[in-house]
């Protein structure tokens, strides 16, 4: 199928934020999940953050700008009142483009990906307006794109049933914290309150290695096939460790040796979604950190209660308190070391810790499912854009 320039088919959108009563919902990188809000917090105009600062209306599209990050919505009616950061573009389809062709065409890897090498910046790196106009996408006539989104839709709609039944594995689990835990704003149960930093064994970025100059310097990712994976956030966010990947010989991975990821750690951004976090799976296979990454184990505290306790909203708050910068947040090692936490006896998180392994490999079946039902969308995806599905 023939590509266009993208600005055939969307304009990009700089609407500004003009002075408004009472407050209005922000969304922030790091509340939008892959295509699902998480959070919005209430911003007056006087205290919202600078970042804070773009306009949406029903049928636009966000996509957010950073490397290696899929996040992309398609604004609807109860979208409109929302204020979105200025780390999404915002993105209005032009007379001859469908709204939803386009929101599966922005989630493709293949656009994706040709984003992704368009990137620039020296720590997060993120496309800009002038860059993301040189990016081509095929586009059809406007009745095929129908066509194609229609299939796409109903392939797309598998893929939200089975992350639905994952999601409920999670929110089981967030159940059982509260039941042993109580809630973490009360504390009722009168947990003793200490700093994450006494339980702290391992905290590291690829800085730890030699400096931060150092590590830029030595690190070459590589999109062919190597000996180590280096993981990112695309791949932790949809825990696909199979497509998108980036690579690093064996000869990086053995120079950045503290960075070596085994499993079972703590992954956090540490930049962009900064804040963000994820438990490690085993993989069986040679992992280095990101670069924009932070990893951490624990001594006297279990993975699990951590998880869990920081996905609490409490939790969240917790993180947010504690990011750095007025447009691209950050997080440090300081800061995360002087974080609050409750701490129950271990052997009580040690109960918590078994009993969300069974839960755990019952939620690991639903994961295949969801896998399988993505890679056959990605399949489609493949089809579509080669012009086999009109």
């Amino acid at each position: 199928m023939e590509k266009v320039k993208i600005l055939k088919a969307v304009d990009i959108i700089n609407d500004s934020v003009s002075e408004y009563e009472g407050e209005r919902p922000f969304l922030s990188t790091g509340d939008l999940n892959l295509s699902t809000i998480t959070n919005l917090e209430l911003h007056t105009f006087s205290e919202k953050p600078s970042r804070a600062n773009q306009n949406v209306s029903s049928g636009d599209l966000i996509l957010a700008r950073m490397q290696g990050t899929v996040k992309v919505k398609l604004i609807n009616n109860e979208d409109e009142n929302i204020i979105v950061s200025t780390g999404f573009l915002v993105l209005r389809p032009k007379i001859n483009a469908d709204s939803k062709y386009l929101f599966h065409l922005l989630k493709s890897s293949n656009f994706q990906n040709d984003k992704d090498k368009l990137c620039t910046g020296a720590t997060q790196k993120a496309i800009n307006n002038s860059n993301f106009e040189k990016l081509e996408i095929p586009l059809p006539n406007l009745a095929t794109q129908q066509r194609i989104a229609a299939i796409l839709d109903q392939a797309d709609a598998i893929i939200q049933n089975n992350r639905a039944i994952v999601q409920k594995y999670d929110a089981l689990t967030q159940s059982l914290f509260l039941d042993m835990f109580g809630d973490p704003v009360k504390n009722e149960k009168g947990w003793e309150k200490r700093k994450l930093n006494d339980f702290l064994e391992i905290l590291v970025d690829v800085g730890s290695n030699g400096g931060n100059d150092w590590a830029s310097a030595n690190i070459k990712m590589k999109d062919e096939e190597d000996y180590a994976i280096m993981i990112r956030t695309i791949n932790l966010n949809k825990n696909d460790f199979e497509n998108n990947l980036k690579y690093v010989s064996e000869e990086t991975y053995n120079l950045f040796k503290k960075t070596k990821v085994y499993g079972g750690e703590i992954i956090m951004n540490k930049i962009g979604s900064a804040g963000e976090f994820w438990l490690m799976p085993y993989l069986n296979r040679p992992v280095s950190l990101g670069l924009n990454q932070l990893m951490m184990t624990f001594k006297n505290l279990d993975k699990f209660y951590f998880y869990f306790y920081f996905s609490t909203n409490y939790g969240k708050k917790l993180i947010n308190s504690k990011l750095n910068g007025a447009t691209t947040k950050s997080i440090t090692k300081t800061a995360l070391r002087d974080l609050d936490i409750l701490y129950p006896p271990m052997e009580l998180q040690n109960q918590f810790a078994e009993r969300v392994a069974v839960i755990e490999a019952q939620k690991q079946q639903a994961q295949l499912e969801l896998a399988k039902s993505e890679e056959l969308f990605q399949s489609l995806l493949q089809r579509a854009f080669k012009g086999e599905l009109s």
